[in-house]
């Protein structure tokens, strides 16, 4: 774990205001994440439910594919909330992301605190061809 910084710390209340914008009909888990660029623009995302569980998109993938959509490529930090002890990305996410930005920051809660930890350090053994 590292410190959160004042930027880590607005980035996290970006992702824990949007997740009120959720669609989570079935889980009543809403989740929020705001993805930090190198360039300092945000983009927030939330995750989208389906009736068929498996088409479900999570809030982080949602904001990376915002992010590459818009051209963004430099990626520095990563933010998740939900009302929740503890709420890492699944490790879906933890791989995508690890893709195009695998040195990322991830703020998320443990505890019910917000913490830092390097994506390396959540999936140390990524899939990579």
């Amino acid at each position: 774990m590292v410190e959160l910084s004042k930027d880590d710390a607005d980035l996290y209340e970006r992702a824990r205001a949007v997740a009120a914008r959720a669609y989570a009909p079935y889980s009543g888990f809403a989740v929020g994440a705001a993805l930090r660029a190198a360039d300092g623009t945000i983009f927030s995302a939330v995750n989208v439910e389906n009736a068929s569980y498996g088409l479900t998109s999570c809030a982080e993938r949602n904001a990376l594919f915002a992010a590459v959509s818009a051209g963004s490529r430099h990626l520095e930090a990563i933010a998740i909330h939900a009302d929740a002890e503890s709420v890492p990305p699944c490790g879906a996410c933890r791989q995508v992301l690890s893709e195009l930005a695998p040195e990322m920051r991830v703020i998320w809660r443990r505890a019910g605190v917000p913490v830092v930890s390097a994506l390396a350090d959540l999936l140390p053994e990524r899939f990579v061809l």
